[in-house]
């Protein structure tokens, strides 16, 4: 279980402030084809996006940002760093942290949340949200995995996050 595991890996890794700045911007360098498209063109249409993520916060913010997302927008697990920059902890409340925190997540949005709610994600912690929303879509654009594959409604294995629009307008009736 991912309880057992994430603050066992941070105390090994003690990630300090540097490396994790340095991660935000291998996020962006990374990003799949059609990432900041895909956002403005769904945010273009009412749809409000969000980052769901068991990373670091830090790391995540300036690639939401990077997206045109606000920092509201951004679910994700803090880290906490001495004056010196060094590792210091991690919010062992969120419930990023542990199996379910996810499903967690999106049911505590949801009744602020326009619907269909429509969940895009890649791995197993993602999955566990699918009882919360509507339809959930595996992207399988850089990993596929099988059981996460299997169970969704859609997949899309492009390497190009743009096929999400039509999953979207799927999910609306449109």
């Amino acid at each position: 279980p991912l309880e057992q595991v994430y603050g066992a890996r941070l105390a090994l890794i003690r990630p300090d402030r540097a490396s994790v700045e340095s991660l935000a911007g291998r996020y962006i360098a990374a990003a799949v084809e059609g990432a900041q498209e895909t956002v403005a063109a769904l945010r273009e249409h009412g749809v409000e996006v969000r980052i769901l993520s068991g990373g670091f916060r830090q790391a995540i913010l300036p690639f939401a940002a990077w997206l045109g997302l606000a920092e509201s927008d951004v679910a994700a697990v803090d880290l906490y760093f001495h004056e010196d920059g060094g590792y210091a902890g991690y919010d062992e409340a969120s419930p990023l942290g542990r199996s379910g925190g996810k499903r967690t997540v999106v049911e505590s949005w949801r009744p602020g949340l326009p619907g269909p709610v429509l969940l895009v994600g890649d791995g197993v912690t993602a999955l566990e949200a699918r009882p919360a929303v509507d339809r959930f879509v595996a992207y399988a654009g850089v990993t596929d995995r099988p059981a996460v594959t299997a169970a969704a409604d859609a997949v899309i294995r492009s390497g190009s996050l743009l096929p999400v629009l039509r999953e979207v307008l799927h999910a609306d009736g449109g």
